[in-house]
């Protein structure tokens, strides 16, 4: 069963999807007390570079000539014999990979940190292991990405995460098998493969400099415990104590959890879509394609153009979360273009309307803002600072618009990147009404800004 078969099968009753066969997101999350500051960075951050890139990224989803579809999960899709996959790092040698312009175009972009696939659930790593020689070491590339990309994000001030697969289709020790597989599971040891990824987890956290983010994956088979999923929380952090973690390295609550259950991990990850209303007294971080894959994707040329990009990046702020955005690059090591060109517009929104974004808490407003006269609401995404209110409009228009959970007067209103253009505001029994001048700026999510000299309220 590959991710989306899971997904159709199981995502019922959950406020998001999953990256692969996972945790119910609905389920209550009771992180331990964080360090005070280890949280902070990442909930100011917003916006964040997933990278998926390994084996697969080289035949792109195709085997045999035929498209398998899930292209990260190509060997599980096409059921590829482990032998004949393994044959696949042989030729790994992507030679057009350079982290200085991966990490220029994540910074270009406005993001504010990278999350790397070390090694995913095909259990090719893209690093030096002293463990393993199934590694980007052993391959005609004989180079450790981990450690030009942890240089690369040094030199331009870029937080960097490692991600991990806790699943393990290669490592001999690794339980269960694929229930498609032939190759002989007798003495295999889960016990030694835990050792293995400590091991493995050890190097990435000492090898590398600091890491901002740990992000687990492939936790949802039965050999995988919640005591375990402690246990390796409480490895790492003895690493890295300042190191964020997600709830992938845990599986999922039990519905007859005792008082006080404490599920390891710091955020949750809704996959490939936002919740309605956020995740409220939740840390939450929304992964989402530019296409519809994860790894590169010959067959999928579907990407997702800018101005759509930031609608999703101005409702999951507005709710609260974080978004996580995965670029594909080929297998010679390139980002697609269609993935650079959009970054490239979303960044320079960002430079523009930033303030709407970094640093900001979501805003979900009880009574929707509307235009007098108007049956259909218009669709306003909002954020807030202490003193600041942030409104994202889908599009411009003049007119009325009346904010019915706003009851203060602002000390100044104005659209950012577009200081020439009016905004009236007053103060009326329906609530806070604001002004906006018939011509206004010709661009996408315009953003009026709202400042008050004293703490902001909404609703009540």
């Amino acid at each position: 069963m590959d991710r989306r078969d899971f997904l159709r099968t199981c995502a019922a009753g959950t406020s998001a999807l999953a990256l692969g066969p996972r945790v119910a997101h609905g389920a209550p999350h009771h992180p331990p007390a964080p360090a005070p500051d280890r949280m902070a960075w990442w909930r100011d951050a917003r916006f964040g570079m997933f990278i998926h890139f390994g084996l697969y990224s080289e035949p792109g989803g195709e085997w045999n000539g035929r498209a398998t579809g899930s292209h990260e999960w190509m060997r599980h899709n096409a059921k590829i014999p482990h032998e004949e996959y393994a044959r696949l790092a042989d030729a790994f040698n992507p030679t057009a990979f350079d982290a200085d312009a991966w990490v220029r175009t994540a910074k270009a972009a406005g993001q504010q940190y990278v999350v790397f696939t070390t090694k995913h659930h095909e259990g090719f790593a893209l690093f030096d292991s002293a463990v393993s020689r199934h590694t980007a070491m052993h391959t005609p590339f004989r180079r450790d990405l981990c450690a030009e990309l942890a240089r690369a994000c040094r030199r331009h001030d870029m937080k960097l995460g490692w991600y991990y697969s806790i699943m393990d289709w290669h490592h001999p020790d690794y339980l269960p098998r694929r229930d498609w597989e032939p190759r002989d599971a007798t003495g295999a040891d889960f016990g030694r493969y835990v050792a293995f990824m400590k091991a493995q987890l050890h190097e990435l956290l000492t090898h590398y400099g600091d890491i901002a983010v740990l992000w687990f994956d492939g936790q949802w088979e039965h050999t995988w415990t919640h005591a375990a999923a402690l246990e390796l929380e409480a490895f790492c952090r003895r690493l890295m104590p300042g190191v964020v973690i997600n709830d992938r390295i845990d599986v999922a609550v039990p519905a007859d959890a005792p008082a006080g259950y404490h599920r390891a991990g710091d955020y949750v990850t809704p996959e490939l879509a936002i919740p309605e209303r956020g995740l409220p007294g939740q840390d939450w971080e929304a992964c989402m394609t530019m296409n519809s894959n994860w790894g590169y994707a010959k067959d999928d040329q579907a990407y997702k153009p800018a101005p759509a990009l930031l609608q999703l990046l101005a409702e999951t702020a507005s709710k609260g979360g974080n978004l996580l955005l995965n670029v594909g690059p080929d297998g010679s090591g390139r980002f697609p273009r269609p993935c650079v060109e959009a970054l490239g517009a979303m960044g320079a929104w960002l430079r523009t309307n930033g303030a709407a974004i970094y640093g900001t808490q979501g805003v979900l407003f009880d009574r929707a803002p509307y235009r007098p006269g108007d049956a259909t609401p218009p669709l306003v995404r909002a954020t807030r600072g202490a003193r600041t209110l942030h409104l994202l409009l889908d599009r411009w228009r003049g007119g009325a618009l009346v904010l019915p959970d706003v009851r203060q007067a602002p000390r100044s209103a104005r659209v950012l990147g577009a200081d020439g253009v009016p905004v009236e505001w007053e103060r009326t029994p329906e609530g806070l009404t604001i002004t906006l001048a018939d011509r206004g700026p010709n661009a996408t999510l315009p953003v009026v800004q709202l400042r008050f000299d004293s703490a902001l309220r909404i609703g009540g």
